[in-house]
């Protein structure tokens, strides 16, 4: 029987142009279970994070082109990645550069040189941390045909706006935000309508077909999972 603790499977984006430090980074957390994923230059990161889910990025401030401080300022300004957190990376030691990573939004902050067990310390507890908060929820969605103001509470479909109910609306809201995830009727009561599971799960069903109906095209969206419930999928 294997008694080892389970080793951890997060994805982490190294971004270090230095290929001897990538590559003693990517040694080190590969050697603890993490799923690592190097480029060598801060251009390269959107693409990445458009193709691939990561937990963690790691980021040295002084990049080929586009700055580690640029790279920064573009995720944490992306509606997607926003809530990916940062460690800064960087042979700079001075006060002003951890103002002003800190300002952008980064997480956690390492001066070159380093300690690979610091790094692995400091990666578990960024994660461990994150993994406790909720993101707070954006203020808008948006998708081909769907835009939500959920502040506002103002739907539109093909910019055309259409008129919900309040229940419709918190429906809509448990969706988008479990997005992917199939949420079966005895969930969507609990959370939508504060009812007891024992009670008929028909109504759900009721009302997801009058959203969809009032969604028109982006009523597509929603899917049946037979047997199960619904699910958020464009």
């Amino acid at each position: 029987m294997n008694l080892e603790p389970e080793r951890p499977k997060e994805k982490i984006l190294v971004v270090e142009d230095e290929k001897d430090i990538a590559t003693l980074i990517e040694h080190n957390l590969t050697s603890v279970g993490y799923r690592v994923s190097v480029v060598h230059s801060g251009d390269e990161v959107l693409s990445r994070l458009g193709k691939e889910t990561y937990k963690l990025l790691v980021l040295d401030i002084m990049l080929p082109g586009m700055s580690g401080l640029e790279v920064c300022r573009a995720v944490k300004a992306h509606v997607q990645y926003r809530h990916v957190p940062i460690i800064f990376l960087t042979a700079k030691n001075d006060e002003i550069d951890r103002i002003v990573g800190f300002e952008l939004g980064v997480d956690d902050y390492i001066a070159k040189p380093f300690s690979p067990r610091e790094l692995i310390l400091r990666v578990r507890a960024l994660l461990a941390r994150t993994a406790k908060m909720k993101p707070a929820e954006d203020p808008f969605f948006e998708c081909e045909n769907l835009k939500v103001d959920w502040q506002g509470h103002r739907i539109f479909v093909k910019n055309e706006e259409v008129a919900l109910t309040k229940l419709e609306f918190n429906l809509l809201r448990h969706l988008v935000n479990s997005r992917g995830r199939v949420l079966n009727r005895d969930y969507l009561l609990d959370q939508v309508w504060g009812y007891n599971t024992d009670l008929e799960t028909r109504t759900v069903d009721t009302h997801v077909k009058r959203l969809r109906d009032k969604l028109g095209m982006a009523g597509e969206y929603i899917e049946t999972v037979r047997g199960v419930g619904y699910r958020f999928n464009t």
